[in-house]
């Protein structure tokens, strides 16, 4: 059975292990694998995960026994609106249609909503399959978005919205 734990720091090499096995398949006929290299050192390093964690990212992680299969990652983004911000959700490639990716949205769902959120957001690349995962799950496209990230690198993204 698939349960969920909140990560801690020493739970970010298991956090860049899944993500670095995660986004080739996920994002490689996307946007290339310099850029997944690109994107993984900025995003995935040990110090900037540290750093999320320690602004308050709240990371969970589903796991069966001793193995991880993916983890989700959010904060609290606009405090007076009380808006929340799914930053990361990923599920290793051998654990998709497991319904694993579900367990940890509906997870995060409840703990926004416990916490009085009124609004999850997310961005998802406009050619990732994981869009549609959103829109079935209640999501809608709030607005398109190009962010350059440096690099001459650019995501190519909806912003999607679930409100509570």
């Amino acid at each position: 059975m698939i349960t969920l734990r909140k990560a801690k720091g020493e739970d970010i090499e298991v956090i860049r292990d899944i993500a670095a096995a995660t986004w080739p398949s996920t994002y490689l006929d996307i946007i290339g694998q310099a850029q997944i290299d690109y994107m993984l050192d900025k995003m995935y390093s040990k110090g900037e995960l540290l750093k999320q964690l320690m602004e308050g990212h709240i990371f969970l992680i589903a796991e069966e026994g001793e193995n991880q299969f993916g983890f989700a990652g959010y904060s609290i983004i606009g405090h007076e609106e009380r808006i929340y911000k799914l930053h990361k959700l990923y599920v290793l490639p051998s654990a998709h249609g497991k319904g694993v990716g579900k367990i940890l949205i509906n997870e995060v769902f409840n703990q926004v909503k416990d916490a009085g959120g009124s609004a999850l957001q997310l961005n998802v690349n406009k050619h990732n399959k994981a869009k549609d995962f959103y829109l079935k799950g209640g999501f809608t496209i709030k607005e398109s978005v190009k962010l350059d990230i440096g690099e001459g690198y650019f995501m190519d993204d909806y912003v999607m919205e679930y409100k509570f």
